[in-house]
């Protein structure tokens, strides 16, 4: 059987330790214990959430994949438990969009990466949105276009067009994510961004990129010299 956390010296429970010497100090699964705050009678919450984790390859992005049955299936973990396991990633995902936010240029596909990654790594159907620009390439704000399903989705280039115009964006980025992971353009990609582009020559809006999110990398029609 293992040993209670309340039986552990003071320093090394997560709580006191998190008191004593900062939250950058614990681990991970230290962590998650203080969030579920017990384990099970044959293990303690360090344990539990070392089992988690490890079930995750110590990933913290692949936790914030699983659903609450997912996580359901460890004994000692109930709905409670999984529901506030899920509500501190997000909170962590959303604590990334802040921060790239604050990086108001986004002059490359990386700030533009930074930037909506976070919104979309979990996503398992495919959402366009555009990033509306000043001529500084600073954010003026971003928009959802549109959401489709796990294969494509409608970018409503009327829509895009309409909202650069109401904040008097002169510089545009489109973004779309592929659930699949699969960072190479379709063909349907290619010919929507060649109307993007002829819709925003038109207008005398300047068609900075199209970016492609995936978890883990982009793809930049601007980098790639296919603007």
């Amino acid at each position: 059987m293992k040993v209670s956390i309340n039986k552990w010296a003071e320093e090394d429970r997560p709580r006191e330790k998190l008191e004593l010497k900062g939250a950058e100090a614990l681990s991970d699964a230290e962590l998650l214990a203080i969030l579920i705050g017990s384990g099970t009678p044959s293990m303690n919450a360090v344990d539990l959430t070392r089992d988690i984790l490890n079930s995750c390859g110590d990933n913290l992005n692949t936790l914030g994949k699983m659903s609450i049955k997912e996580l359901m299936l460890f004994n000692g973990i109930g709905k409670a438990k999984a529901i506030t396991i899920l509500a501190a990633c997000e909170l962590g995902k959303r604590r990334q969009v802040s921060q790239a936010e604050e990086r108001r240029d986004m002059s490359n596909a990386e700030r533009v990466y930074d930037l909506m990654h976070p919104l979309m790594q979990d996503l398992n159907k495919e959402e366009a949105w555009a990033l509306y620009l000043d001529r500084k390439c600073r954010l003026v704000k971003k928009v959802r276009i549109s959401t489709g399903g796990i294969s494509g989705t409608m970018m409503d280039i009327r829509v895009m067009i309409k909202e650069a115009i109401m904040c008097n964006s002169t510089v545009m980025i489109a973004v779309h994510n592929h659930p699949s992971n699969n960072m190479q353009p379709s063909i349907e990609d290619d010919r929507v961004t060649a109307r993007i582009k002829k819709a925003c020559e038109t207008m005398d809006i300047n068609f900075l990129d199209h970016v492609i999110i995936c978890d883990g990398g982009y793809y930049s029609y601007n980098d790639s010299g296919k603007l």
